[in-house]
């Protein structure tokens, strides 16, 4: 279980490791992307610490509840202290609430294609500035996150019925499961109004 455990956590790590790629020439000023990295970091220990106290005190199906009830807060806190929009969204959602937009949708695609062609989903983002309708502009990043083998604890196919239970309970919905290691799991999703 501990082993189980401490896989799982490294995963959250892995998922923030590499270096961020544009796509597009006319991504903003290298800065934007530096402190979109400092978040993305930032949520992804706020989240482990969260897994690791809960996964350590009453194992892994309860750090699925802490998934359920306190990564919307803890994101929410992380975006507020570094004035980010963060979110994590994926092509197969866990969560309904955090469904793509458009703009998201479009670019997760685009890394699944990338993804089937090899891409290196550890290196794998894209960034942009978007401008609205009435001319306010926003840099916009996403950061793949792959599927590594602790990941398959809770997203791939064989799945303890301790875990099935629980994920049927908390996301009857959900999306997330059958993933095997290299897959797409999803992405950070950032904003920052310019």
């Amino acid at each position: 279980m501990l082993k189980n455990l401490n896989l799982i956590l490294a995963g959250i790590c892995l998922c923030t490791s590499g270096n961020l790629m544009a796509d597009n020439a006319s991504a903003p000023v290298p800065t934007l992307k530096s402190e979109a990295r400092t978040v993305i970091q930032s949520l992804a220990s706020s989240l482990g610490k969260e897994l690791t106290t809960t996964a350590k005190q009453r194992g892994l199906p309860a750090a699925i509840e802490v998934c359920n009830t306190k990564a919307g807060p803890v994101t929410q806190q992380v975006s507020d202290k570094h004035n980010w929009q963060i979110s994590r969204t994926s092509l197969k959602l866990r969560n309904p609430s955090n469904a793509p937009d458009a703009w998201e949708q479009a670019v997760l695609e685009k890394f699944a294609q990338q993804a089937s062609q090899g891409a290196d989903l550890k290196k794998l983002a894209y960034s942009e500035v978007i401008t609205d309708s009435s001319g306010q502009k926003t840099f916009r990043l996403m950061k793949a996150i792959p599927v590594g083998q602790q990941c398959l604890a809770c997203h791939g196919s064989q799945l303890t019925p301790e875990i099935s239970s629980k994920l049927q309970h908390l996301y009857p919905e959900d999306q997330a499961t059958g993933f095997s290691v290299g897959d797409l799991r999803g992405a950070f999703s950032l904003k920052k109004t310019l």
